[in-house]
């Protein structure tokens, strides 16, 4: 027998499990290869968690409440939308680094330290003669540098986890709530466990996003070419599934045919 308790506790660990599907783990370390602190990458992985969760909230609900059955070429574009987006972020990522090395390597060979001022503002950084080399423009400030870092970290870092979680939300919600109709007929504790579920998601991820971050921390301790070399391979590694996934669904599954199949899973 269900009880309330039940619905809690697997909602829970189910949404735990849902973190880790491959296609979530690959989108997620194209992201992740890029930062250097566990809580930076675990904030990543709350803003992954935050999207999925909203979707599939959402239109879990509505699929609960109001019965809505979704078509299967409907189902198969928005798993389709997860394997466009993969490879995306693959090549992204790939890119990103491929123009990132031979820049460092360039301004490493350029740089060195010594005092200077900007007006009253005196300082000491890693720096060249050469306007171009130079790491800052004379008037910036450190409080101006705190503000575009926080812009940037607000607008961009963590938007793309977001908009990532909510694709891949769109992607599964059909499938969970779906099996939450089946599994639990009480529709209030049915939208409880897809929160419940949705809860769970984050924590997992953030989870595994961490674990990420060390495990590329402890290699780029030991050799920052590893580092790089993983990070070109989770790239690569999104690209092909994303590959594999468009495949399946274009022509195994036939989104592009008149009777096209889909099972949600």
């Amino acid at each position: 027998m269900i009880t309330f308790f039940s619905v809690i506790v697997i909602g829970f660990f189910l949404g735990m499990r849902h973190a880790t599907d491959p296609d979530h783990v690959i989108a997620i370390s194209t992201i992740v290869s890029r930062q250097h602190g566990p809580w930076r990458a675990a904030l990543v992985g709350a803003f992954w968690g935050i999207g999925h969760t909203l979707t599939i909230f959402v239109v879990g609900t509505a699929i609960i409440l109001f019965n809505l059955i979704v078509p299967p070429r409907l189902g198969l574009t928005m798993e389709l939308a997860v394997g466009l987006m993969l490879i995306v972020l693959g090549v992204w990522n790939v890119a990103s680094l491929y123009h990132a090395i031979p820049a460092a390597a360039e301004r490493a060979t350029k740089m060195h330290s010594h005092a200077h001022a900007h007006g009253d503002y005196v300082h000491t950084h890693p720096h060249a003669h050469a306007p171009e080399a130079h790491p800052h423009r004379p008037e910036q400030t450190p409080l101006a540098w705190v503000d575009k870092r926080m812009s940037v970290l607000a607008t961009h870092q963590m938007s793309r986890p977001l908009i990532v979680g909510v694709v891949h939300g769109l992607a599964g919600s059909a499938a969970v709530a779906l099996l939450v109709l089946a599994s639990i007929p009480n529709a209030k504790w049915a939208i409880v466990y897809l929160l419940v579920f949705g809860v769970g998601t984050i924590a997992g991820m953030m989870l595994i996003t961490m674990s990420m971050v060390s495990a590329f921390g402890y290699v780029r301790s030991r050799s920052t070419w590893c580092t790089t070399r993983l990070a070109q391979a989770s790239g690569v590694i999104s690209v092909l599934f994303g590959l594999f996934l468009t495949y399946q669904i274009l022509f195994v599954n036939g989104l592009w045919t008149h009777h096209p199949q889909w099972r949600p899973h």
